[in-house]
């Protein structure tokens, strides 16, 4: 398997369903507890023999010093800015000292544990074992935990390791992270949608000609953000990916129907793009009989059809992250307990030479991932350790873009605190709350642009649709990077006091950037529809990040690799500002637009040619 080195695993026989660990240097204390949230619910033990894809984050040597170089080659007033990092580079930084992984590889093999594989640095450790034979080589108990939407997985909210590899493992999972890597797709809606009845239409006559805000199509993106007429130069050397999760694949007949209709001189891209599926994810095929009827592959729809419609020629990738091992259902254990999310990422790190177009200044430049959850569902010590992943790729010079949430600051009757205390808080969503991603708001209407909201209705068909809003807030976990800082605290400071103690003010705030997101016209099953939410702004941002990066490299110069510091530092100059609007969620107003950053929009919408002047390129009509 690409990107991760596979030696043999040796699994022993089951020691009953809980044991005391084996003897070690040190005692057993305990490493990492976090509370479970408040959407699960404890149902009974997990059983001993229900296998478990155990990833162990061993301490990186050096993650500061990468760090550094991270944001040396992505600040635009560094001498070294656009000098990306190779894989060897990055590697040697991250790999964990010879002591480090001695000791971690003693304490397996004390346990008659050998690793099943390792992510290419080395920096992660894979076993699988047995639910039992990890309740003794971790000190604790395995329950399984039902969702309150459905799901069952096996979890450990407090697991142990020895004293002296406390400083050498950071984390460990799937042990107490209840992370569900939920689509930020709001809803598919046939036909007919709400329409804000304060709407008005473009008084510019070329943008109410082709911006219907009921059904918001490629041609109307193109002369809303300025990118029409441009013409790709550097398809050989820059390419655009996104991610596909919970057995999403794109259809390929959905898209060329939607290309055929809407941009027609890039309907190719529909059968062009391959199809990568890692760790047994979905392949390449039509949609089953199964995956009609519960509505599979919008979201995957969605994003080619939103990459495509806005960068073409640009080449496009398409991963689809199974788990693994493949993961058998039972009575006891339906749903997989293995944590998929960490296996692409750490994939993507293990290629040097990226053939198929994986990454590289002058290859896969930018990435778009419309899924999330709420922060505090993740344990920090595990948010962070794939945060760091994140800014491994950044180094690299490749942009991650995430979707920032489909739920203002907080889903309505669930901004509770997870520590315990149930006190009422706003929500942030990870991974847009990581500092080194590019978080990605919504917007709606044209003229002006204004924070994508939605309230909740019922069609005339009798359906239901819930209340949407862009997404955004402060983290809990991250504090304000230096590139941040300054725009973060002249918003609090704003505020005057309102919200305080619903959320953190030194907090690192997202969204970044921002882009429509209401109402995106896309095919699913053969049927025109509309659908909503920042997973439709995060690859259509995606795509007009792309052909900036196709203007750099053919005018000779780099691509914009991790866009943050450059957006806060310049970039912000080719941005529309979003003034109107606010975060709705948690039964209040939210955080509101306003002059400048502002955590429900972030810097603004593209303007793609000022972005392109900004950035040192050259336009191509």
């Amino acid at each position: 398997m690409v990107g991760f080195t596979i030696v043999f695993s040796a699994l022993l026989a089951v020691q009953g369903a809980l044991a005391s660990p084996v003897g070690s240097r040190t005692p057993y204390r305990v490493k990492d507890s976090h509370h479970v949230p408040r959407a699960w619910r404890r149902v009974r033990r997990a059983p001993a023999d229900h296998m478990i894809d155990l990833q162990i984050g061993v301490k990186q040597s050096n993650f500061a010093e990468l760090e550094r170089h991270l944001y040396e080659v992505s600040d635009p007033d560094h001498p070294r800015y656009g000098q990306h990092l190779s894989a060897s580079d990055v590697k040697e930084l991250v790999k964990p000292t010879d002591e480090t992984l001695d000791l971690v590889h003693e304490w397996l093999e004390d346990n008659g544990i050998t690793p099943s594989g390792y992510s290419s640095a080395k920096d992660w450790i894979m076993v699988s074992l047995p639910v039992g034979m990890v309740e003794r080589l971790l000190d604790t108990e395995y329950h399984l935990y039902e969702h309150k939407d459905g799901g069952l997985v096996a979890r450990a909210p407090k697991w142990s390791l020895p004293l002296h590899l406390h400083d050498r493992i950071d984390t460990i999972q799937p042990t107490n992270s209840f992370f569900r890597a939920r689509a930020e797709k709001f809803d598919h809606i046939e036909a007919p949608v709400y329409l804000d009845p304060k709407y008005t239409p473009p008084t510019n006559e070329t943008l109410n000609a082709v911006c219907n805000v009921s059904s918001v199509t490629p041609e109307c993106f193109q002369t809303l953000y300025s990118t029409k007429g441009y013409k790709t130069h550097a398809c050989g050397k820059n390419k655009i990916g996104f991610n596909n999760y919970l057995g999403e694949h794109p259809i390929r007949t959905d898209a060329e129907l939607f290309l055929a209709k809407y941009r027609p001189e890039a309907v190719s891209s529909a059968k062009d793009f391959p199809q990568i599926s890692i760790a047994d994810g979905p392949g390449d095929y039509a949609l089953t009989p199964e995956e009609i009827e519960s509505g599979v592959s919008k979201e995957a729809n969605l994003d080619i059809q939103a990459i495509a419609g806005i960068s073409w020629k640009t080449p496009i990738i398409s991963y689809s992250t199974g788990g693994s091992p493949p993961f058998i259902p039972s009575t006891s254990t339906p749903d997989n307990t293995n944590e998929p999310y960490l296996v692409w990422v750490n994939y993507l790190l293990g290629l040097d030479s990226f053939p198929q177009g994986f990454m590289q200044v002058t290859d896969l430049v930018a990435i778009a991932t419309s899924y999330a959850d709420d922060e505090q569902t993740v344990p920090e010590s595990y948010a962070r350790r794939v945060c760091q992943q994140f800014a491994q790729v950044g180094a690299r010079g490749t942009s991650l873009l995430f979707s920032s949430g489909d739920s203002g600051v907080g889903p309505y009757g669930e901004c509770i605190s997870n520590d315990g205390k149930n006190t009422t808080q706003f929500l942030p969503e990870f991974p847009p709350s990581c500092p080194y991603v590019t978080a990605v708001g919504a917007t709606k209407n044209f003229e002006p642009e204004v924070v994508a909201y939605r309230p909740a209705f019922v069609g005339p068909d009798g359906v239901a649709h819930g209340n949407y809003t862009s997404g955004g807030g402060f983290s809990n976990y991250f504090a304000a990077p230096a590139y941040q800082a300054l725009h973060a605290s002249r918003y609090v400071e704003g505020l005057g006091g309102l919200y305080d103690g619903l959320y953190n003010k030194t907090g690192r705030g997202y969204p970044d950037i921002s882009a429509q997101g209401l109402y995106f016209a896309y095919f699913w099953n053969g049927t025109e529809g509309t659908i909503s939410g920042t997973s439709a702004s995060c690859p259509l941002t995606g795509g007009i990040i792309s052909l900036v990066n196709d203007a750099l490299i053919s005018s000779g110069k780099p691509a914009l690799g991790f866009l943050n510091p450059w957006l806060y530092s310049k970039g912000y100059k080719g941005l529309t500002d979003i003034t109107q609007g606010s975060a709705v969620g948690c039964g209040v107003d939210g955080f509101p637009a306003k002059e400048g950053w502002d955590p429900v929009t972030g810097l603004g919408t593209p303007i793609f040619p000022e972005l392109v002047a900004l950035a040192g390129g050259k336009l191509f009509y």
